[in-house]
C-alpha cells in the first residue's frame, strides 16, 4: 500500500501560503490545520447553520488574497481576522440568536454539540442570562471577549486577529467583562 503525502505537509504556514502560489492544492493543508478550531468558534458565535458557509468563505477569501499575504501576521491570525470580518457582517443575526436564547433557554448553537456533560449543564443553567448579556455587547467587544473565551486566544492573538492595538483589546475585554458581570449572578464561595 503506497502512502500518499499531502501537499504542504511538513511546511510551516507561511511556507504553505507561498507554495500555494505555484501549487494551489498546497492551500488545502491550511484548511486541514485551521478549519476545525475556526469552525467550532463560528458555530458557537452564529450557530451551526452559518458555520460551514463562513468557514468556506473564510478560506475562499484567504485563497483569493494569498498573493497579498505579507507574513507580518501569523497565518492563523490572518484567517481568524477574515472570519471575524465575516462574522461582523452577521452581527444582527448573532444578536437575534442570543436574544432568542435568552427568551427561550434553548441554545441554537448547541444542537448536536458533543461537549462534556458538566460544561453543557453549566451552560444550560447560565445560558439564557449569558445570551442576553452577550446580546448587549457591541460587535467588537463581543468579538474580543469570545475570541478569548471560545477561541482560546491570547490578548496578542486577538489584537492581531481584530487588527487592533493590544491596549485597545485589553480595554474592550475589560469593558465586556464588566457588562457581562452586571447580567450574570455572582458566584458564592462558601469555602
Amino acid at each position: 500500500m503506497a502512502m500518499v503525502s499531502r501537499v504542504g505537509e511538513g511546511m510551516d504556514d507561511p511556507q504553505i501560503v507561498a507554495a500555494s502560489l505555484a501549487d494551489p492544492e498546497a492551500f488545502g493543508e491550511l484548511f486541514r490545520r485551521h478549519s476545525p478550531r475556526l469552525h467550532a468558534y463560528i458555530r458557537r458565535r452564529l450557530g451551526p447553520g452559518l458555520a460551514d458557509d463562513l468557514v468556506a468563505e473564510t478560506f475562499a477569501t484567504a485563497f483569493r488574497r494569498r498573493e497579498r499575504f505579507d507574513g507580518r501576521a501569523e497565518v492563523g491570525a490572518w484567517l481568524w481576522g477574515i472570519a471575524s470580518n465575516l462574522i461582523a457582517r452577521h452581527h444582527r443575526q448573532e444578536t437575534r440568536m442570543y436574544r432568542a436564547f435568552a427568551r427561550s433557554g434553548v441554545d441554537p448553537a448547541e444542537q448536536d454539540f458533543a461537549g462534556p456533560a458538566a460544561d453543557r449543564a453549566s451552560a444550560a443553567a447560565l445560558g439564557p442570562r449569558l445570551a442576553g448579556a452577550l446580546a448587549s455587547l457591541g460587535a467588537q467587544e463581543r468579538s474580543a471577549v469570545l475570541l478569548l473565551a471560545w477561541g482560546e486566544m491570547s490578548y496578542a492573538e486577538i489584537a492581531a486577529t481584530l487588527d487592533l492595538p493590544l491596549g485597545t483589546v485589553k480595554a474592550k475585554i475589560h469593558r465586556a467583562r464588566r457588562k457581562l458581570r452586571k447580567h450574570l449572578p455572582e458566584e458564592k464561595n462558601d469555602g
